[in-house]
């Protein structure tokens, strides 16, 4: 039986009435079928005339709060949450009113922020916001408060847990908005003297190879109390360092446990074609973005409980392969145990979040 067929269950979860998950269901299949983020390509790969199908995504978009839909896939019982940025060039669109510079001075492009939770060595997607140096200053604003917008999105569901951030957040305003609204924070940091003590005497960030060293209660830029722990592991060329507004070690600990969102934008890129996304309204865009990382995850939860399945732990094909690249790329079997394993683990994670769709 096609495995692009037996979604329904799935995107069931998602919507609360029958007519959404179907229409949603024919997309997502064809997403997923088509590799690609194109309204063209997937309107192909989906039932029907081409035409017909491309006009019903559009409609579907227009009518549907998708952002809302993959607040869903917030993993309640995840340690922790990830935000990380990533670059998306688009070197040409010349007159797409949302895409700006990226960081190099010269490439066209923009930005997404994603926040997601750790999963079995990926991440599942629940949350982002769009912005690039075009937005930014039509609309009077900063790489710090498109940050807080996204953070915002989760803000109520992350109670006393952390987040987890790149070397892209430690820069002060974004680290006071996150004491302000009472968020812990587990950063690594961009190493320079941007730290005193509580008398303002410098604080130099030193450790020796294979060691550890902890600063308690130290000023970042004078304005924030933090804590600092850094570790110089042999082999390495140069040490990791950590802030946070929790217990040092138990910040490292976190952080050395983030699952690398990288890998899961390796896979939307390589898999899904995600770096080619591109609309010519940022609105539609940013819609396209929240569907393709719906099935996204379903691929991932599929693809993980087929892993379990064909390659013994520990195996090297079981070691290699995400969950995503087998769904896709090995054309595995879905046979009914599969299918509910996956679909538990599915429920499990969208059915505590429950938002009006």
């Amino acid at each position: 039986m096609d495995k692009f067929t037996q979604l329904l269950p799935f995107v069931r979860d998602l919507f609360d009435d029958e007519a959404s998950a179907n229409k949603a269901t024919k997309i997502v299949a064809g997403i997923l079928k088509s590799r690609s983020p194109r309204l063209s390509e997937i309107a192909r790969e989906m039932n029907g005339k081409e035409a017909a199908n491309y006009k019903a995504i559009q409609r579907f978009l227009e009518g549907t709060n998708i952002h809302e839909v993959l607040l869903r896939l917030y993993r309640e019982e995840a340690p922790f949450v990830i935000g990380d940025p990533t670059e998306m060039p688009r070197p040409q669109a010349k007159k797409t009113d949302y895409v700006g510079i990226l960081s190099d001075g010269e490439t066209k492009g923009y930005w997404l922020m994603l926040l997601a939770t750790p999963y079995h060595g990926r991440a599942i997607p629940c949350g982002f916001v769009s912005y690039s140096s075009k937005t930014i200053k039509r609309e009077a604003t900063s790489r710090n408060q498109h940050h807080c917008a996204a953070f915002a999105q989760v803000k109520e569901l992350l109670g006393e847990k952390p987040l987890v951030l790149d070397r892209e957040f430690s820069y002060l305003e974004l680290l006071q908005n996150l004491v302000i609204e009472d968020v812990n924070f587990v950063i690594r940091l961009k190493v320079g003297p941007n730290f005193c003590d509580g008398e303002g005497k410098p604080v130099t960030l030193s450790v020796s190879e294979g060691e550890t060293r902890i600063l308690n209660k130290v000023f970042y830029k004078g304005k924030v109390f933090v804590n600092v722990i850094g570790v110089w592991k042999k082999g390495f060329s140069s040490p990791m360092w950590v802030m946070t507004n929790l217990d040092a070690e138990a910040a490292l600990a976190i952080y050395l446990q983030r699952m690398k969102i990288e890998e899961a934008f390796r896979d939307l890129k390589s898999l899904l074609n995600f770096h080619k996304l591109m609309n010519k309204h940022r609105t539609l865009m940013e819609k396209m973005v929240a569907l393709i990382l719906i099935a996204y995850t379903i691929s991932l939860i599929l693809g993980e409980t087929l892993r379990n399945q064909l390659f013994p732990e520990g195996s090297r094909k079981h070691n290699i392969y995400s969950g995503p690249f087998i769904f896709l790329k090995l054309k595995p079997d879905l046979l009914p145990p599969i299918l509910s394993i996956s679909r538990a683990e599915f429920s499990h994670i969208v059915c505590p979040v429950r938002t009006n769709v």
